[in-house]
C-alpha cells in the first residue's frame, strides 16, 4: 500500500524529487513511496551522510544518507562558498577533480565542475578516470585551491564517494572540514544553485582539462624517489589493479624503475565499477588476490602487487619458506619500507620524521628510536600524517621519509601529501630487488632481519560490521560502555593504562595526564608485557574495528621463529580475550 502523501516522511521524500536532478534516484523514491516501503525511506532519510574524514562516502541511491547527484551538488555549493570566503585567490587558483571507475564517478566528477563553474572558480577536469594519489599530486602541481576525487577507494561496489584536498595537497583536517561542513548545511533548495551545462562553462574557460604534462610530471616526480637505481631489476612481478584505475601508470612507473617482467592480471586490469570477479574489492579481503596469485604461479613470478581500485593503497606477497604465497600484512609491509629507507639507503637529510598512526604496529618506533630518527604518531587516517609532515617540515626543518598505515596505504617523501600506492609500488619493488640481489634474503628473511634489530612485532585485528541506524547506535554504545567501566584485565594480561582521545586524557596508577592529539573517537588499553589494544569506529564503512598489538625480545642466539611463536600465540589469546569481552557488553 502507498505511503499517505500528508506523511511527513512522504512529504520529505516528495521535496527530495523535486530537487533531484537524476531521473533513476527520482524513480528510486518514487517506487518505495508507491510499494509503501517505510523502512527504506527511513534508512534514506532519517540520517545523513556525514561530511568527514576528508568528504562523504555512503552507499549510492536516493536521498541525504546515500551517494546522489543532489548530494553531491549540495557539498560542491558548500566547498565553493567555502574556499571563496577563506582563500582570497580561490576563484583562480580553481579546483581540481579527478575520479574513478566506478559507477557514477563520471556524472559526479561533472557536477562537481558544474557547480565550481556557476559559483565563479575555475574547474580543471581530468580528461579520463585516474587513481587517486595523481589528483593529490595536481593540486600543488598547478597550485589550485583544492582537489575533489570521486571515489569510494576500495569499498564494496556498491558504494561511492567525495576526497577532498586542500591547497597543499593533503586531505582536509580541522578547521577545515568542520567549516565545509557548515557551508553544506547552509545551502538552501539546489535551485537556487548555478549549475550552466558544462559545455557552455567550457566555452566560457571556465572548466578546462588538466594538462596533460602533469602526469608526466607525477611520473617524473615518482621516479626520482629510487635509491638504487638498477639493483635487481630482473625481478618478476605479478600484478592487479582489482578492475581499478592503476594499471596505467603503476605499468609506467614500474618499467621507468627498469622492471621489464611486469604481469597484470588481464581480467582485472581495465576500470569496471561491477568489480565482476570480486565481491568485495579491497586487496586484504579473502579471496580478493587470488586471480593475480594464479598469475604469479603461471609467469613464475618474483613478487606480486596489488593496487586497490583507486590505486592508493598497495598490497604485497611473497613466496614463504614453505613456497607457498603469503600477503604480508600492512605492518610488515610497512616495516620493510621503514628498514628500507632509514637503514639501507643513505640519509637525503640529516634531521628526518617518519610517521605513523595510532593503530599501526609500534614496530616503527621501536626502529626510530634505536637508529636516532625523529619518531611521530598521530590519529588514524593519512590526512593526519601529511599534516604533521607539513607542519614539521615548515617549523622544524624536518625532512619526511616515509609515513605509513596499517591499512596498506604508504607515501615515500612528499612527491603526494597522500598515500600512494602508485609510487609505494615500484619503490616496494625495488627494495624487493636489492635485498635479493645484494644479501640473497627474501623479503620474509629480511623482515627477520628487522626483528631482530626492533624485536618481533605481531598486530591483529578484529572487525564488526553493524550497518544502518540500528548499527551505527550499537557502536555508540559499545565505545560508550567501555569508557564508562574500563576493564582491570583482558584475558590473564592486567590493564596499566588507558587512553581516551575522546577525552585526550591517559590515565596510568590512578593519575590522570592530558594528550595533545586531537580529540577523537578511539580508546587504547596498554596492557602489561608491552601489548596493545585500540577500539576505533571506522571513519569510512560500517564498522567497529578492534587493533591487536604484541612484541616480543628476540634472545641472543634465538631463532625468531621462536620469539614470533611466542607472539602469535600471545595475540591469539588477546585477541580471542578481548572479542569475548566485547561481546559481553554489546547491546
Amino acid at each position: 500500500m502507498p505511503l499517505d502523501p500528508s506523511d511527513s516522511l512522504t512529504q520529505r521524500a516528495t521535496t527530495w524529487m523535486r530537487e533531484d536532478p537524476d531521473e533513476v534516484t527520482r524513480a528510486e523514491l518514487h517506487t518505495l513511496i508507491e510499494q509503501g516501503d517505510r523502512a527504506a525511506l527511513e534508512d534514506r532519510f532519517l540520517a545523513k551522510l556525514e561530511f568527514g574524514t576528508a568528504g562523504l562516502r555512503g552507499v549510492l541511491g536516493a536521498g541525504p544518507n546515500r551517494m546522489n547527484r543532489a548530494v553531491v551538488l549540495r557539498t560542491t555549493a558548500g566547498l565553493c562558498h567555502y574556499l571563496t570566503a577563506h582563500v582570497p585567490d580561490a576563484a583562480q587558483r580553481g579546483v581540481v577533480i579527478g575520479y574513478d571507475g566506478r559507477r557514477m564517478s563520471r556524472e559526479f566528477a561533472e557536477d562537481v565542475a558544474a557547480v565550481c563553474a556557476g559559483l565563479g572558480l575555475r574547474a580543471l577536469l581530468f580528461r579520463e578516470l585516474g587513481p587517486t594519489p595523481l589528483v593529490a599530486f595536481a593540486v600543488t602541481d598547478l597550485g589550485a585551491a583544492a582537489g575533489v576525487m570521486v571515489t569510494a577507494s576500495h569499498n564494496p561496489p556498491e558504494y561511492n564517494g567525495y576526497k577532498v584536498y586542500w591547497g597543499d595537497g593533503a586531505q582536509i583536517i580541522p578547521p577545515h572540514d568542520t567549516g565545509i561542513a557548515a557551508a553544506i548545511d547552509a545551502i538552501g533548495p539546489l535551485i537556487t544553485v548555478a549549475r550552466p551545462i558544462l559545455k557552455e562553462a567550457r566555452a566560457k574557460g571556465l572548466v578546462l582539462d588538466v594538462p596533460e604534462e602533469v602526469e608526466g610530471r607525477y611520473l617524473d616526480a615518482l621516479a626520482g624517489l629510487s635509491r638504487n637505481p638498477g639493483v635487481g631489476r630482473s625481478l618478476r612481478i605479478a600484478y592487479t589493479p582489482l578492475h581499478g584505475v592503476g594499471a596505467k601508470l603503476t605499468e609506467m612507473i614500474l618499467k621507468r624503475f627498469g622492471f621489464d617482467a611486469v604481469f597484470t592480471a588481464p581480467e582485472q586490469r581495465e576500470p569496471d565499477g561491477a568489480f565482476p570477479t570480486v565481491s568485495f574489492p579491497n586487496p586484504e579481503e579473502k579471496g580478493a588476490m587470488d586471480l593475480v596469485l594464479a598469475l604469479a604461479d603461471r609467469e613464475r613470478a618474483d613478487l606480486v602487487l596489488a593496487n586497490d581500485p583507486d590505486a592508493d593503497r598497495l598490497a604485497v606477497a611473497a613466496r614463504n619458506a614453505e613456497g607457498v604465497w603469503q600477503q604480508l600484512t600492512g605492518n610488515e609491509v610497512g616495516a620493510l619500507f621503514a628498514h628500507y629507507l632509514l637503514v639501507d639507503c643513505a640519509p637525503r637529510a640529516a634531521a628526518q620524521v617518519a610517521i605513523t598512526s595510532i593503530v599501526s604496529s609500534p614496530l616503527l618506533g621501536a626502529l626510530c628510536e634505536s637508529l636516532g630518527v625523529r619518531y611521530e604518531e598521530v590519529l588514524t587516517g593519512f590526512k593526519w600524517i601529511a599534516a604533521r609532515a607539513i607542519e614539521l617540515a615548515e617549523s622544524e626543518g624536518l625532512s619526511f621519509v616515509f609515513g605509513y598505515e596499517e591499512a596498506l596505504g604508504y607515501t615515500v617523501d612528499s612527491v603526494v601529501r597522500d598515500k600512494d600506492g602508485v609510487g609505494a609500488a615500484a619503490v616496494f619493488a625495488e627494495l624487493a630487488g636489492y635485498y635479493h640481489a645484494k644479501h640473497g634474503r627474501t623479503l620474509w628473511q629480511q623482515l627477520d632481519e628487522v626483528y631482530r634489530r626492533t624485536g618481533v612485532f605481531v598486530s591483529g585485528q578484529h572487525n564488526v560490521t553493524l550497518k544502518g541506524l540500528d548499527g551505527a547506535e550499537q557502536i555508540r554504545v559499545i565505545m560508550q560502555r567501555f569508557r564508562a567501566s574500563p576493564p582491570s584485565h583482558i584475558g590473564a594480561l592486567r590493564v596499566l593504562s588507558v587512553s581516551d582521545l575522546q577525552a585526550q586524557t591517559r590515565t596510568r596508577d590512578g593519575n590522570v595526564e592530558a594528550l595533545t592529539l586531537p580529540t577523537s573517537n578511539v580508546i587504547a588499553y596498554g596492557l602489561e608485557g608491552g601489548s596493545r589494544v585500540t577500539l576505533r569506529p571506522s571513519g569510512t564503512e560500517p564498522k567497529i574495528k578492534y587493533y591487536f598489538d604484541v612484541r616480543e625480545l628476540v634472545g641472543t642466539g634465538e631463532p625468531v621463529g621462536d620469539a614470533r611463536d611466542r607472539a602469535k600465540k600471545t595475540l591469539a589469546q588477546l585477541s580471542e580475550d578481548f572479542v569475548a569481552l566485547a561481546k559481553r557488553i554489546s547491546p
